[in-house]
């Protein structure tokens, strides 16, 4: 496989909120997290965010994604996607009671490769704005 379609399948997986049981699969064990986002200070593992990101669907349960482009540079081992994270704040399990409020918040994943799996990943994410839209913040 390419480390396009394995980034494209992991992608899927982690922003629908499978979780780390079936995220695994495309990742490196020690797999790394990164961001400089405050809502993700802790966070410094692909496991860890694959976990964060399946708890979003407690309070989000309409959570989805739209894929507005993507590339791989098979050579650097390195694949980019940029997309927009949509949701619905209507169950329990988020800061505040639900709120009703939408999310559209823009994203990019850099995946870095190592031996044909995931090894690092870093997203670039505008958090404070998505916490404001979704009325957490």
């Amino acid at each position: 496989m390419s480390i396009k379609s394995d980034a494209l399948a992991f992608f899927d997986a982690c922003e629908t909120g499978k979780g780390w049981e079936v995220c695994k699969e495309w990742c490196q064990p020690d797999a790394v997290f990164t961001a400089q986002a405050d809502a993700l200070t802790d966070v410094t593992t692909i496991e860890g965010y694959t976990e964060w990101m399946a708890h979003l669907l407690e309070p989000l349960p309409n959570m989805s994604y739209e894929m507005l482009a993507c590339g791989a540079d098979e050579e650097a081992g390195t694949f980019v996607g940029a997309a927009v994270f949509k949701a619905t704040h209507s169950d329990e399990g988020g800061p505040v009671p639900p709120t009703g409020k939408t999310i559209a918040s823009d994203y990019c994943y850099v995946f870095r490769f190592r031996n044909g799996k995931i090894a690092h990943m870093t997203k670039i994410w505008n958090d404070g704005y998505a916490m404001r839209e979704a009325g957490w913040a």
